[in-house]
């Protein structure tokens, strides 16, 4: 029997190009379109696949309008045999669980799904660039009931009806093997996408792509649509900086730019002048009557992420909101956070001494590390026991996975990437009722400075929140609550994906929390592969400062860095008391990750660069010629007024730096 190598691509607008409208949507009408990057490794990943399997049938399907029959043909004339369009006005405003649902339902339409008698692999980009999300590859896995791994960086067949994959985590990466069929999501560092052959775009001119609509697969309205999405965006409001105008250094030379940097910050720079808003109108509320939607959902479930048998950061993180949430929520609303592992009941007690007030542990020999499969089906006896109405988990790569799977599972939606979560109220003019309380999960949308309200109707009402966005609840020493074992039942097919090898990096990446000074290196700084950036990060650990460095999107996607680097939207949000942004353009997911920051310094060359509207300092220059000197300013005892650690502490930061 022959393989069919699936890919799953979408046509997005050219980031530069796109704009956000009033209501809060992308407005993709005047703006040139191309296959999502992330989607074009995907699409070559099913072709390098197909050299070990000559006979393999690549098919190459996608969800939109009739205009997305450009990147299917793009896609048949690279190499791929046949295409299939999922078209429907009914599909218009869907979210992701609604895409997951409409392309799952289409592929086992095609004959495609856990029963199918035929081997297949569907390979998909890690994420969208106009949504960011990664969900869709885990619901669409879910959906198809078949195993997955996300963030692949490369993959091979073995010969034995398994894929071996090379999986990206935080602080390094996993060798998997998965058994065929499966889903894969990729990442942009693997191998490059190829251009059209002539023969291939001869090919595509004639080749007659198959559309369907929703009746044509057997796909109902109950959860597709704006209609029928578990998720809503209510609310679009611009995100206003709160910092001072840009103090620009002034000089003939790199010399007098740096040292004017370092006398304006000696200074302070600019002050912030107080601005007049205009006071809200004041919002009739409607007279309608109220609604709560739970079904008798109660309480607020985590997930107490583990690397290495420790508890990760932004695990604790989380109780942050829980508790505030909780809080908000009254009538003895409580946190419950699951931890899975081997041997990890006595970690229960930190959680309660963080905020928790039940904690519920499995522990489980095979279970050691993070396994999407069994971790899926723990969590849903869980929900089922417990009936939570939230469910919260850290946006790493392995939350980023899980939640959208469990949300598919249990049939509600789920918001990434959250900075921000406060119970209110959403009045439905067309229903006049009024639904209270709910989850009000807020996320910075792409393209543009807002910041999205998203709500969801099912639950849980699952959200990922980012990294670093909340500080770590105060510790109470002795604070007693519930701390009980669940014994899951778990079958043989939920251990069907195997961890070959688990290689975990450098040891400073959990410092980014915890860095007095971080220097970040972005796009502008990759002809030396970030060595002056990582110099100057050592000469300010040589001079005892706690410091680390950083990266942006583009860098990891390059392969220059990894994952667990890089700060924004989709990687870590820090609050260093210096943040160095050294050649960052100041795309908005970036700023995201780094706005917090106390003082902000931002070095590039170019002058009208969007990164110095949201710093404090800046300096115009080549980074080559400006980091030397400044590194030299370092060494001669110039630590941007930070007060330097013992010798002892500077010691142990620069070995932590190399291991």
């Amino acid at each position: 029997m022959a393989l069919t190598i699936i890919s799953l691509i979408k046509q997005v607008p050219i980031p530069s190009e796109m704009r956000m409208g009033d209501d809060g949507l992308m407005d993709r009408t005047k703006a040139k379109s191309i296959i999502n990057i992330d989607c074009q490794f995907g699409l070559e990943a099913g072709l390098q696949l197909k050299k070990q399997y000559p006979d393999a049938r690549l098919i190459v399907c996608s969800m939109g309008p009739k205009t997305f029959n450009k990147a299917l043909q793009k896609a048949i004339s690279m190499g791929y045999d046949d295409a299939y369009l999922l078209s429907d006005r009914k599909l218009g405003g869907s979210d992701t669980f609604a895409t997951g649902l409409a392309i799952a339902t289409m592929l086992k339409h095609l004959g495609f799904d856990k029963n199918s008698k035929d081997p297949f692999i569907v390979l998909a980009g890690r994420q969208t660039s106009d949504g960011d999300t990664a969900h869709v590859p885990s619901q669409v896995a879910e959906n198809i009931g078949v195993p997955q791994a996300t963030f692949v960086e490369s993959l091979k067949a073995d010969g034995n009806g398994n894929v071996i994959a090379k999986r990206i985590i935080e602080g390094g990466y996993q060798m998997m093997k998965l058994p065929i069929p499966c889903v894969i999501s990729m990442t942009p560092t693997g191998i490059p996408p190829r251009k059209p052959s002539l023969i291939g775009v001869i090919k595509a001119r004639h080749l007659e792509i198959t559309t369907f609509g929703i009746d044509d697969i057997g796909l109902g309205t109950e959860k597709i649509g704006i209609s029928g999405s578990p998720t809503i965006v209510a609310k679009v409001v611009s995100i206003v900086s709160e910092r001072p105008p840009v103090t620009m250094s002034e000089g003939h030379n790199e010399a007098e730019l740096v040292d004017n940097m370092i006398s304006n910050f000696k200074k302070g720079g600019n002050v912030l002048e107080k601005q007049e808003l205009d006071s809200k109108k004041d919002i009739e509320r409607p007279d309608f009557p109220e609604k709560d939607f739970r079904n008798g959902a109660k309480g607020i479930l985590t997930w107490a992420e583990l690397t290495n048998g420790k508890i990760s950061t932004p695990s604790l993180e989380l109780l942050t909101p829980a508790k505030e949430l909780a809080k908000q929520l009254g009538n003895d609303t409580k946190v419950t956070t699951l931890v899975i592992g081997k041997k990890v009941q006595h970690l229960a007690q930190t959680f309660i001494e963080h905020g928790s007030d039940e904690v519920i542990f499995v522990e489980n020999d095979k279970l050691e590390e993070y396994l999407v499969l069994p971790f899926t089906s723990i969590f849903d006896q869980v929900i089922k026991l417990k009936n939570p109405e939230i469910a919260l988990f850290a946006a790493t790569t392995s939350g980023r996975e899980l939640a959208p799977r469990i949300g598919s599972r249990s049939k509600s939606g789920v918001t990434a990437d959250c900075t921000a979560l406060e119970i209110g109220e959403y009045v439905n003019k067309k229903e006049k009722v009024i639904y209270k309380p709910i989850l009000e999960s807020r996320r910075p949308t792409y393209g543009e400075s807002k910041l999205a309200t998203i709500l969801g109707f099912d639950c849980p009402q699952i959200s990922t929140v980012r990294g670093g966005t909340f500080k770590i609840p105060k510790e109470v020493v002795g604070r007693q609550g519930i701390i009980s074992s669940l014994k899951p039942v778990l079958e043989n097919s939920d251990f069907a994906v195997e961890i070959i090898e688990t290689v975990i990096g450098e040891g400073g990446l959990q410092n980014l929390f915890k860095a007095d000074i971080i220097v970040d290196g972005g796009s502008g700084t990759t002809v030396d592969g970030l060595a002056l950036v990582k110099k100057l990060t050592e000469e300010l650990q040589n001079q005892g400062i706690n410091a680390e460095w950083a990266c942006s999107r583009v860098v990891v996607d390059q392969g220059i860095a990894e994952y667990a680097r890089q700060i924004g939207q989709t990687g870590k949000t820090v609050r260093p008391k210096v943040y160095i942004a050294v050649g960052v353009s100041g795309a908005i997911q970036h700023i995201a990750g780094m706005k917090e920051s106390e003082k902000i310094i931002a070095i590039n060359h170019n002058p009208k660069a969007f990164v110095f509207n949201y710093v404090d300092f800046g300096i115009v220059g080549e980074y080559q010629d400006i980091l030397p000197i400044l590194i030299e300013r370092v060494k001669a005892g110039f630590t941007f007024g930070i007060e330097p650690e013992t010798k002892e502490k500077a010691k142990a930061i620069t070995a932590n730096l190399n291991q």
